[in-house]
This record gives C-alpha cells, structure tokens and sequence, in this order.
C-alpha cells in the first residue's frame, strides 16, 4: 500500500511501509479500527481508560494489557509490554472508551486483563523485535519439514516469534486430532525457544495468510472481519446464485463470508412473493415457475414443450392463484412487455424465447480482408478465380480464357494440379514435330524443331540431378517426366509425326 505519507522508492514509486503500519492513517494495518472518540475531549475529573488494545505481528493478533501509568498513549506507538518469561513489542491499535466496546465483542472481561504496559520501545528492543522477525519464514519451512518427517497429519501456516526470542507460536490447521508432544520437543531442541502450539480454523488460516478476493479487494478476513458466521449454500438459493462450488468458495475452500451481506435484503424482497406459486393452471396448460426477478418483482413461467417464458407481475399470479383455488383456469397469462433498447437508441419490445445464436455471430474483420483478397485477384487475373464449372466447361468447349493470352510462365515454376498447359498459339492449329507451344527450352526435353522424316534424337538414360534446395527423390511437379512413376498409367499413343510416345525406342540411323 503506498499512500501519500509513505516514503518515495525507486522510479518514483511509492515505497510504502510493507504492511508494518506506521502510517498516521493507520490503514496500512491489518484489522485496524478507527477511533472516531479521539477528538473528543474527556470531562472534568475523567481518566483516561487503563485498558488499552495492542496489536502484534503486523495486526493478526491483538490483546489487552492495563496502563497502571496512566500515560497518555497514541495510536500507532510501540510499547514494550509483559511477555512469557521476557517482554513484547507491540503497536498501540486502540485506547479510549471504543476499546469497552472492543472487549464485549471479543468476549473479554476486565478483570481478565492482567498484563501490563512495561515503557516506550527503546531502539535496543526494537532492534531485537526486527532480528526475531526476519527469522519467522526460515522457522515455519524448517518446522514444515520436521512435521513432515514425523509423519503429522497438521499443516503450519504462521509462526510469531516473541521481541526477545524466548518464545514461538505456531499457528496451525488439521481436520482431527494430532498428538505433537515430540513435535514440541524436537522444536525446542532445534529452535532453542519455548513452544506454543495454537489450533486455528480454515477461515482464521486465510486471514493470516491474506490476498485478493473475486471482487478485486482484500480479504475481508485479513482487513476487518473478526467474527466468522457459519455460511451454507440456503444463502446462495435465496439470492438466485447457481450452486457452483468453484464459484461460491474463497481461498479458505470454505463458502464466502459474503454471501451473508446481502441475505437479509434478499430475504425482505422474497416476503412480497407468493407461496405455492410453482404451477399455475389457465386454458392453455399448466404454466411451471422458471425463476424470479426478486427486484424488478416479476416471475416467469412457461408451459410444457415450449421454450418462450412469459414474464408475470405479482399482483397477476395472485389473481391466478385465487381463480385456481374456485377450481377455475385462467384464459391468459397476460405477461409483462418488456421493453429494451438496440443499437441505435430506440425502444423495441424484447422476445424471451430461445433462440438459436449459432452460427448468426460473424467477424467482421475476417468478412472485410476476405473481401479485400478478392478484390485483388480480380484485378490480377488468375486463373484461380474462375468457378470450378465455368472452367471446366471452358476447357472443354476448347475456348481458353481471354484473361491468361499473352502470359507465360516463369521458367522452372511449377502448374496448379488438374490444368492443362495453357499456350499462347492460336485455337486449333497444332505445332508440328510434337512442339508444345512456347515451353522454354531444356525443361524436359528437346524442344527443338526437326524436318519430318528425320528420326527423334536418342535421350540421355538416367535420372536427372536434383535441383538446389531439393533432395533426391523428392516428390515435386516440377521432376522431369521420364522420372516419374509409370506404374498405373496407360501408354501413351502414337503420335502422328513420329512412330511413337516417349518410351519408344529410337530408330537407328541409316547408314551405319
């Protein structure tokens, strides 16, 4: 916490006092309560109230002790007070006549208060107070352990160790009963101090311990509340809450302690509501209660089979109600119109029925770059814009499309899957020899024209080498035709110009 009185950190922010206390507000401490009696002056003759509230281990504990000095004490001075065998630093949290009140509430008499106020804190005392401190979290990690070892059902949540380290608390939590009489000695042996074991509850361990609840603040455990009221889930069903175990419990495991805030308002709506009032019999059925708006006093009904519920005022379920007690049935519902406002700001009437949202929510900025992508691949002309029918029809009818005359492909770049070679020579004409319209040249094989009647030149046997960034044997549609498997594929026929396809043996030359 780091208020306007606290001290300034690094890059500028606020150091505050690391939930010590200190603040002269006061609300940097735990369970800290405000004296709204201090400003007023005390009558003639009147002491000041022997009995005053200290606070020790940064608020989580509080006691009484007397001031038989009658000094004057402010809140948030640091008073050496009686310990068990030796003193105790502690924070004055409370003094006046509020800390009467504070007695009651804890159940403390005044008789009961025996310790006392020794003197003011000296910087030898405050000294030892911090050295004992600092040794709290290698003491409750060490005493972990050794209850591990020892085999105890029991889990160490705090240790308070006493201003002149003669004595330790701890502070711990089981479901049953645990016999630690060896657990003590083996504590007093190795921590060389005397041993108070204090049993403490779920809620109490988490106030302790503290941190931020679902509502985004701290603890209510760990800031002000002292008492701890049984919460069960008949809370949760009066204020329409489903009953959702990982919802409803705090970091105790337990219920919230919240759910009883607001219990009693609840409780004054729901006297305004009809009893028996779960099936209501009118012409068209028997209408069964879904739930209540306990705030805006409407309850909603809806009929077997049918999803749409019918929101009803309370005077008008009575007045159902009355007719089904003479044993008649109501003609109507007579529901509620509820009115709700769309994007625009104007009124229309609200339909309570289900509806079916799937696949009616859309992203718009996926809708928008889809739009733009075809866009652009109209403007560019590809191919692979063309309907799939309007394709096919096109290339069988034998007209090519207008959009890909002049365009030829890079060298090397490889044909979508299932198109045919789309050349730029003219419609129905063919290229003698077995040309193949303006293929580059050296891709597959020579392309070269040749006078008819001369023989196909004898191609090289082998497979070709792979290319860069490819490896051997690497499917790709670019790998040379004669590499190709050939297994389920039909011969090629003859080609009139030459006396046959690719596999074909070359004839030889005359003449040698």
């Amino acid at each position: 916490m780091g208020c306007g009185n606290c001290s300034t950190g690094a890059n500028g922010k606020p150091g505050g006092c690391k939930g010590n206390g200190g603040c002269s507000t006061g609300g940097c401490n735990r369970m800290n309560v405000f004296d709204w009696l201090k400003s007023m002056p005390l009558h003639d003759g009147a002491k000041p109230y022997t009995i005053v509230e200290m606070s020790f281990s940064k608020g989580s504990r509080k006691e009484f002790f007397r001031n038989n000095t009658n000094q004057i004490l402010e809140k948030g001075e640091w008073l050496a007070v009686e310990g068990t065998g030796g003193f105790d630093v502690g924070q004055v949290s409370l003094t006046g006549e509020l800390v009467k009140l504070q007695m009651k509430k804890y159940g403390v008499k005044e008789n009961d208060v025996t310790k006392r106020i020794l003197h003011t804190a000296t910087e030898e005392e405050l000294a030892a107070s911090v050295k004992n401190k600092d040794r709290e979290p290698e003491v409750l990690i060490r005493s972990r352990a050794i209850a591990k070892t020892l085999n105890l059902d029991m889990k160490l949540c705090e240790v308070e160790m006493q201003a002149d380290g003669k004595k330790g608390t701890f502070f711990y939590t089981a479901d049953q009963r645990v016999d630690f009489r060896e657990l003590i000695r083996v504590f007093a042996t190795d921590f060389k101090l005397k041993v108070e074991m204090r049993q403490i509850g779920a809620r109490q361990e988490s106030g302790k311990v503290g941190g931020i609840g679902s509502c985004g603040r701290e603890l209510c455990c760990s800031t002000w509340l002292t008492d701890f009221r049984s919460v069960n889930t008949t809370a949760a069903r009066y204020q329409n809450l489903s009953i959702n175990q990982a919802k409803l419990s705090g970091q105790c495991g337990r219920l919230k302690c919240c759910l009883n805030y607001e219990l009693d308002t609840y409780m004054d709506a729901l006297s305004v509501f009809p009893d028996q009032a779960d099936s209501l019999d009118t012409a068209n059925g028997i209408a069964h209660l879904q739930k209540k708006d306990i705030f805006k006093n409407l309850m909603w009904y809806s009929f077997p089979g049918n999803n749409k519920q019918y929101p009803l005022t309370i005077t008008r379920v009575k007045e159902i109600i009355k007719l089904n007690k003479e044993g008649k049935k109501a003609d109507e519902l007579h529901p509620v119109e509820l009115e709700a406002r769309d994007a625009r700001g104007s009124l229309k009437t609200a339909d309570m029925g289900f509806v079916n949202d799937v696949g009616q929510i859309t992203l718009k900025n996926l809708e928008k770059n889809k739009k733009k992508k075809k866009k652009g691949n109209e403007k560019g002309g590809s191919k692979g814009d063309v309907p799939a029918q309007q394709a096919k029809g096109q290339l069988q009818g034998g007209n090519k499309p207008q959009q890909n005359k002049g365009q030829q492909k890079p060298q090397g770049q490889s044909r979508p899957q299932g198109e045919k070679p789309q050349g730029d020579r003219p419609q129905g004409e063919r290229p003698q020899g077995g040309q193949q319209g303006n293929r580059p040249q050296g891709e597959k094989r020579d392309q070269q024209q040749r006078p008819q009647g001369q023989p196909r030149p004898q191609q090289q046997q082998g497979p070709r080498p792979p290319r860069d960034g490819q490896q051997q044997g690497e499917g790709n549609n670019n790998k040379p035709r004669e590499n190709r498997p050939q297994q389920n594929r039909p011969p090629r026929p003859p080609r009139p110009n030459d006396g046959g396809g690719d596999n074909a043996p070359a004839p030889q030359p005359a003449g040698n």
